[in-house]
């Protein structure tokens, strides 16, 4: 019976370690984008793109937030998330959320900023936003997976 009764908390682990390694990935991407468009706003570069909507998008006023260009923001996010993956237990979780959700939200506003008021879609910026939503959706799994077996 303790093999048997051990097996549900050996999956339980499984998934868990399992989210936390796409968790790691997600966070390695993220961070390669928003630190390839941090470099290139502040050397100047073009934006690496196949159309001309990344150059709209980079220079416009939405590209800042109070004077702090939005991939800093991004870098900073990743982080954080990236951080929180190594913080014990419902602390980890937690924060891994809550900068997952902040991040996600941001997304949501920037695409629809892209969409609708500039009229330009950045190729770099759909990645950060498809990776931030991914983060959103692994780290909520992990909170209602923590809350499910302890309660």
């Amino acid at each position: 019976t303790t093999v048997a009764a051990s097996a549900p908390a050996r999956t339980a682990v499984g998934a868990e370690r399992r989210l936390k390694i796409a968790q790691f990935i997600l966070c390695v991407i993220g961070l390669g984008i928003a630190g390839y468009l941090t470099y290139v706003h502040y050397n100047g570069l073009q934006v690496a793109c196949t159309n001309t909507g990344c150059h709209t998008v980079q220079t416009s006023v939405y590209a800042k937030l109070d004077g702090i260009p939005v991939p800093v923001l991004g870098l900073v996010g990743y982080a954080g998330i990236f951080v929180a993956l190594f913080l014990p237990g419902d602390l980890g979780r937690l924060g891994s959320f809550a900068l997952a959700l902040v991040g996600f939200l941001f997304s949501c506003y920037l695409t629809y900023r892209e969409l609708f008021t500039i009229k330009a879609i950045c190729e770099w910026c759909v990645g950060s936003a498809v990776t931030m939503t991914l983060l959103f959706i692994i780290t909520t799994i992990r909170v209602v997976r923590a809350e499910t077996s302890s309660g």
